[in-house]
């Protein structure tokens, strides 16, 4: 039975008022401010955002350590990236997302390898300095042919003031040449980790760009087509098609980061004639830098679903001459009967199933129009740690009378999938067993449940596919959800 939009709204009204009502009353005050339904016509999703989690209530976010490490510096291939602290928290990063690179292990890449320092008593005690100097010296014997070295410290190093500055300029100085850098990302430093990717951001800033020698690569010889992808980690190989259709149209990708990239595509970022961003979340700090200092426009561009691929290609080209417009229009066209097979295969099944969504990064919105490519509508979404510009942007995805949350807790979530009741729900790892034992087909959204890629032309006939394999499977006959099943 289909619902008028007021009726949804005033539905989704009531549910977040039922949710509330658990809480006590001053927490309920402040977490009615993270919740809400999406009103056309407004400049945001009319929820707050990007403040600390209430203690003791359970949250999905990372921290500032996570948002460098895992996710800015450590996908960058050829560099070596220290977990200064504890060897819990390179332990954990260390099972990090599907990064895929070109390279050999060991040798020329090092994004599956932890290197920690191991903090002990005594380091808390007496401080870290040296023993941070002599893992410098014994990763240049190890691994000769890492091309530049991250420290990037845990809670402990902001706690008992490690100088982790001081230490990376004397190593650059006794290895010349040699590019090591400290990234204060303290895992208690901010809100969640989006203070790790900004703080991530500046450190490419202050020792990468900052410290450049214009003449160190004279061998870079500068074309009109130059562009760098900008905040794409190359999850199942997402980067890689990203560079087909960008290539296809006639442009030359200079440097991609972080998924598969190098230092030498960090340096080399600055000589481009515009930047490419996917994750604006993670990476809009450092493309407004560019822009500012170098003069590098910057466009963000979404290569989730035909629909999305279509309109980011053509804005891409706009900033270039007719040839690239032309080729964008020929691949285009060159791509509609795979996409008019791959809806004809799947959109029968998926026609009119709805989905929440819960995920970090851009996905809330990002993947909003390759799912109603297939004919399925997005109910819920909402974001891990979004900002407000976040939400203004998630406006030109969502329909009115979407549900929105803002770092849902786990009783939230479960209460509004079980409320709302959809086909689908795509969150993250934490909550996958959580649904599926409700009965509720999933999907991780933040690794493509080791699937993928999901960006551009064959990433779309991916998507639809696992969508449809993780909807239309059997087992969902034999665990029933729980507004399924009798009392």
């Amino acid at each position: 039975m289909s619902v008028t939009v007021e009726e949804r709204k005033a539905a989704n009204k009531a549910l977040i008022d039922e949710v509330l009502k658990a809480y006590p009353e001053k927490m309920a005050k402040r977490r009615a401010k993270h919740l809400g339904t999406f009103d056309d016509g407004k400049p945001d999703c009319g929820v707050k955002s990007n403040i600390k989690s209430l203690p003791g209530v359970m949250t999905i976010r990372g921290c500032a350590y996570a948002g460098s490490k895992g996710v800015v510096w450590g996908p960058i291939k050829d560099m070596i990236h220290i977990s200064h602290g504890p060897v819990g928290c390179g332990q954990y990063s260390w099972g990090a997302r599907r990064n895929y690179y070109i390279g050999t292990t060991g040798i020329d890449t090092f994004v599956t390898m932890q290197f920690t320092s191991d903090f002990q008593e005594k380091d808390i005690v007496f401080g870290g300095d040296k023993k941070l100097d002599k893992i410098i010296d014994e990763i240049q014997e190890l691994f000769p042919l890492n091309k530049g070295i991250s420290i990037q410290s845990e809670c402990p190093i902001g706690l008992i003031g490690d100088d982790i500055e001081a230490v990376s300029k004397k190593k650059s100085v006794q290895y010349e040449g040699h590019t090591i850098l400290p990234v204060r990302c303290e895992g208690f430093r901010g809100v969640s980790q989006s203070l790790g990717h900004h703080l991530a951001n500046d450190a490419i800033r202050d020792w990468i760009f900052d410290k450049a020698d214009p003449d160190k690569r004279p061998e870079f010889v500068s074309t009109p087509y130059d562009v760098a992808i900008i905040g794409d980690y190359n999850i199942g190989g997402d980067a890689w098609s990203s560079r087909i259709l960008l290539e296809e149209i006639g442009l030359r990708v200079i440097a991609q980061w972080s998924g598969d990239g190098s230092i030498a595509e960090l340096e080399n970022t600055p000589k481009a004639k515009l930047n490419l961003l996917h994750c604006y979340r993670s990476m809009n700090y450092i493309s407004r830098h560019m822009e500012e200092k170098y003069r590098i426009p910057w466009v963000e561009y979404n290569f989730f679903g035909p629909s999305m691929i279509e309109k980011s290609l053509r804005e891409i080209a706009s900033h270039f001459d007719d040839t690239i417009k032309a080729n964008a229009e020929r691949v285009i066209a060159k791509y509609r009967p795979l996409v008019d097979a791959v809806n004809a295969k799947f959109r029968a099944r998926l026609q009119d199933k709805t989905v929440m969504l819960f995920v970090g990064g851009l996905r809330p919105r990002h993947v909003i129009g390759a799912y109603e490519d297939l004919g399925m509508n997005v109910v819920g979404t909402g974001y891990e740690f979004g900002h407000n510009d976040d939400y203004q942007r998630t406006t030109h995805y969502v329909k009115d009378g979407t549900l929105i949350y803002d770092d849902v807790t786990g009783y939230e979530f479960e209460r509004f999938v079980e409320q709302v009741q959809p086909d689908l729900v795509g969150s993250g790892i934490k909550e996958k067993y959580v649904f599926q034992k409700m009965g509720v087909p999933f999907r991780q959204m933040h690794s493509w449940d080791y699937s993928g890629p999901y960006h551009g032309y064959d990433g779309y006939a991916i998507f639809a596919r696992d969508m449809d394999m993780a909807i239309s499977s059997p087992v969902w006959g034999l665990a029933k959800a729980p507004w399924k099943t009798t009392p």
